[in-house]
């Protein structure tokens, strides 16, 4: 994700990563600031300790990648690693669209 980022942010792509923790250690903000800078992430990371991001996607798995057109529609869901060409292609497309 930080190489979209970096690659298509200035044609209009906008990464919001959510962190949902897995593990109890991993809710306190000042381990996911400390994480996401550690890690060179420039993107916004919002915390989803509770999970209501999760549920209201229908996330099941981690990783999992939902790109959203301009106009608020799911257009694409992966889970799991791996579909980098694919999900890729599917940004590039969705960049082009007229709104």
């Amino acid at each position: 994700m930080r190489g979209w980022h970096d690659k298509y942010e200035q044609t209009g792509l906008t990464i919001v990563g959510v962190h949902s923790p897995e593990f109890p250690w991993e809710k306190p903000f000042d381990k996911v600031k400390e994480a996401t800078n550690r890690l060179g992430i420039k993107f916004p990371v919002v915390q989803d300790n509770d999970f209501t991001i999760w549920k209201r996607y229908g996330v099941w798995a981690w990783p999992t990648i939902v790109l959203i057109d301009k106009k608020g529609v799911i257009r694409y869901n992966h889970v799991g690693e791996g579909a980098y060409d694919k999900t890729e292609a599917t940004i590039k497309q969705l960049l082009a669209e007229k709104s």
